[in-house]
């Protein structure tokens, strides 16, 4: 019986270069690893799109091949990648959050001023219409013009002592200029026309003497 002869050195070579061929992986995987043949291609190319495995086409063959550290480097630069990415993130967030925070704050201040100015105006009308009515009562009352009856019953009472009877009336220029001056007094004092007097009391525009 003759001796087997071993492997040469490039036989070894050569058939250990057959474990990194894609059928040969298919085969060892099934066999070894129970993996089904159908599913080592699909399997196998997801481990080189996630760098875990490095495959090069070298002729019409591909090969395939792992680095023990090779899995870990990747988990590792996934992890950097991913808290850059998370890093990024959050800025961006607190960017956003700040220019909401400002956006809001600026259609408060509008929403604000607008109903302040509406306010604003509302209160210039009513303040208007607050002072004609003043105006219009002041002119009006029932009570005003009892005071004003009374002050001017008073004035005619000083303009008769001030005018005198018929025998005086030689030593006046002008009698009624006395009048005139009290009805001028009431205007300032009370805020009436001279006009309105003149008619409420029954003032002649010719005056020099007045009774009581």
């Amino acid at each position: 019986m003759s001796r087997r002869r071993g492997l040469s050195v490039e036989e070894k070579r050569m058939k250990m270069m057959e474990l990194f061929y894609e059928k040969e992986l298919e085969r060892v995987s099934h066999k070894e690893k129970g993996i089904p043949s159908m599913t080592v291609k699909d399997i196998l190319m997801g481990l080189v799109s996630d760098g875990l495995v490095d495959s090069d086409k070298i002729g019409t063959s591909i090969y395939f091949w792992a680095f023990p550290s090779k899995a870990g480097q990747s988990r590792r630069e996934k992890i950097g990648a991913l808290e850059s990415e998370i890093s990024d993130l959050k800025s961006r967030l607190v960017d956003l959050e700040q220019t909401l925070e400002m956006a809001r704050a600026n259609k408060e201040k509008t929403v604000e001023r607008e109903e302040a100015l509406s306010a604003l105006s509302e209160n210039q009308s009513l303040l208007e219409e607050l002072k004609s009515n003043l105006t219009h009562l002041k002119q009006h009352h029932p009570n005003r013009i009892r005071e004003l009856s009374s002050q001017t019953e008073t004035a005619i009472e000083c303009a008769n002592r001030w005018t005198g009877k018929a025998s005086l009336l030689s030593h006046l220029v002008y009698p009624s200029d006395n009048i005139f001056q009290i009805i001028g007094w009431i205007k300032n004092r009370f805020g009436v026309d001279d006009a309105a007097l003149v008619k409420q009391f029954h003032i002649p525009d010719n005056l020099d003497y007045i009774e009581t």
